[in-house]
């Protein structure tokens, strides 16, 4: 695509016309949740945030996948980590999400953990041939896109036949938690701007119950602010006639039927499972599990690892800021305890987080 025809997604004279658009066909309130942390820091960065009409209400969703890895995952980390025979593998924005008692993988580093920050799953291998002596895990963390690149490098770690290496699975696929959003009696969302990167995998199908049983429309959108204001007018236009819709409106780069050839390795290695949220608890079928084939390289099942709930953090409401129930304002450690520089909860870790990006976009 064209820098000329990218453009255009920006044009001033385009998006003031649709706001005018929006102002003139907005009934009522409408309240909408973005669901991917790309989004959130798009609304806040472009300015769309202090744009949109009063009557649209912008919630920030579990898309931030640092996010919602949930502190006893965290906590299965840092015990891991004090494994001497074992070598961490992970991507660097899991350093300082806290777990429990809110320590981090950077604090366990700091008192000798071998934590190694990588920057793609396939420098884990290298890690792996380069210490035959130790197991490393790499941390398996993350939406359906990430997914198929972690099954390829363990597809890849069988070819090569390195013994000693592994992963932690914590997965987690969107389409169910918006479910558990949906029937949490605490939420009040009209429509979904659905996350492009992950619907370039999974494409449309596993959203369309959104439209079919709640009655909701919700619409993949790229990040471009005319992107996401034409969606916002869509859904005005779908709610004032009562036809609910689930649709693409970000043809260029999301095919309706998804990436089949990403799924059929996620599914060659992955099954689903249950996974708990940071902040919504356990939702069913929402994690990607290791299949029994490839039991060998499943760290969960090697070193025994289970994980149960763990009381949140003191004072963080992260997990209400993840299910739109209140803005990161209203936490009374935002701005206070909480800053990018000492982050109590991993909203404020993540450059993705909903209460980093209220830090550093939000003008009071």
């Amino acid at each position: 695509m064209s820098l000329d025809i990218l453009e255009e997604f920006h044009n001033p004279e385009l998006c003031r016309k649709l706001l005018d658009q929006l102002s003139a066909e907005l009934e009522g309130e409408l309240r909408f949740m973005e669901v991917c942390g790309t989004h959130t820091v798009a609304i806040f960065q472009s300015g769309l945030r202090s744009l949109l009409p009063e009557g649209i209400v912008h919630l920030s969703g579990p898309g931030c996948p640092v996010c919602v890895t949930h502190e006893s995952e965290v906590n299965a980390f840092l015990d891991l980590a004090e494994r001497d025979d074992v070598i961490i593998a992970t991507f660097g924005d899991l350093m300082r999400v806290p777990g429990h008692g809110g320590r981090n993988l950077k604090a366990a580093q700091a008192d000798g953990a071998r934590v190694n920050v990588i920057y793609s799953p396939f420098d884990a291998l290298k890690l792996a041939a380069e210490n035959p002596d130790s197991t490393v895990v790499f941390l398996g963390v993350g939406f359906e896109t990430t997914a198929p690149t972690i099954a390829g490098t363990m597809i890849m770690a069988r070819q090569q036949r390195l013994k000693n290496f592994r992963v932690l699975p914590f997965h987690k696929t969107v389409p169910e938690a918006l479910a558990a959003l949906m029937d949490d009696v605490q939420t009040r969302i009209d429509g979904f701007i659905l996350p492009g990167h992950v619907s370039a995998v999974i494409g449309l199908e596993p959203y369309r119950y959104i439209a079919d049983k709640y009655q909701r429309s919700a619409i993949v959108t790229g990040f471009e602010p005319v992107d996401i204001l034409q969606s916002l007018l869509d859904m005005v236009r779908w709610r004032n006639e009562g036809t609910p819709k689930v649709t693409n409106n970000y043809t260029r780069i999301v095919a309706d039927e998804g990436n089949k050839k990403a799924m059929s390795v996620m599914h060659q290695v992955f099954q689903p499972g249950d996974a708990l949220w940071r902040g919504i608890g356990m939702i069913p079928g929402s994690g990607l599990d290791i299949r029994e084939e490839w039991a060998d390289m499943d760290a969960k099942r090697e070193f025994g690892i289970t994980i149960e709930e763990v009381p949140p953090l003191p004072g963080c409401k992260c997990g209400e800021v993840l299910k739109g129930i209140i803005s990161p304002e209203q936490c009374p450690l935002f701005k206070k305890a909480c800053t990018p520089a000492k982050p109590v909860g991993p909203c404020m870790v993540s450059t993705e987080g909903s209460c980093a990006a209220y830090y550093k976009y939000k003008v009071d």
